[in-house]
């Protein structure tokens, strides 16, 4: 399987910001069939365990989220206006690239084809924040960041809980304590507007399926990479948040 290597989110489509990641409902083509069965039934019988549609799902979700998350991590790095900002920007590349790694080691194993984009939705996440600069540069990512992480920090208790899976539940071990030190981070930079976050996670809009699925790679396309950039030493196990006034 031929990887190839990406370090920017160029390309990704512009679009009007919706805050919301709801879970992804990836196509037939990617092996994930939507029948009545619902999300437990067994779409595979692996070495590792039975593999559920949510299972599937789950894998594929942890991909997409690198897809625009480790971009925008990158934008972070270079353009964040604090000490605070840059630092949450390299949890972020270093956190979704080890994840990636992940992703991608396991995906042959259960039979699961991975997305090379992410979805339109998650690209107009990218675009809206790639259009600001300065203190709203900073402002703008740290808040739909932390509402997204928000919003997936259940799903995956949800599947390490349920998983009879061992691959999907070591995945789900290290997503965990990988999105625990994001949000743990982007707390940090004293930018999160809690009443926005806890509004968008609690009642996000409904958006049709083709906004939140990633396309399909095309026939013979290698398999994008995420790569951990040399020198950033980051630990993105699950961290003890400090308590702090106000």
């Amino acid at each position: 399987m031929r990887i190839t290597r990406t370090t920017a989110g160029a390309g990704f489509v512009g679009g009007a910001l919706v805050l919301t990641l709801s879970a992804l409902a990836y196509p037939a083509v990617l092996g994930v069939q939507n029948t009545a069965g619902g999300k437990d039934r067994v779409v595979a019988n692996t070495r590792f365990g039975p593999l559920t549609e949510a299972d599937r799902d789950f894998v594929v979700k942890v991909r997409a989220a690198g897809l625009w998350e480790y971009p925008l991590g990158l934008m972070a790095i270079e353009r964040g206006t604090t000490p605070e900002m840059k630092e949450a920007g390299e949890h972020l590349v270093v956190g979704h690239a080890r994840l990636d790694a992940t992703c991608r080691k396991i995906a042959p194993d259960l039979g699961i084809t991975l997305p090379n984009q992410a979805s339109p939705q998650q690209q107009q996440f990218v675009s809206t924040v790639d259009g600001t600069t300065g203190r709203q540069f900073d402002t703008t990512a740290v808040n739909i960041m932390r509402i997204t992480h928000g919003q997936i920090f259940p799903a995956i208790a949800n599947i390490r809980a349920n998983t009879k899976n061992s691959l999907v539940r070591q995945l789900a071990d290290q997503a965990n304590d990988t999105v625990l030190d994001h949000i743990t981070v982007l707390e940090k930079t004293g930018l999160v507007n809690f009443d926005q976050v806890n509004f968008q996670q609690t009642a996000p809009p409904d958006l049709p399926d083709v906004q939140l699925t990633p396309p399909p790679p095309r026939p013979g396309e290698p398999v994008t990479a995420l790569t951990e950039p040399p020198g950033l030493e980051v630990n993105t196990t699950s961290p003890t948040p400090t308590p702090s006034a106000g």
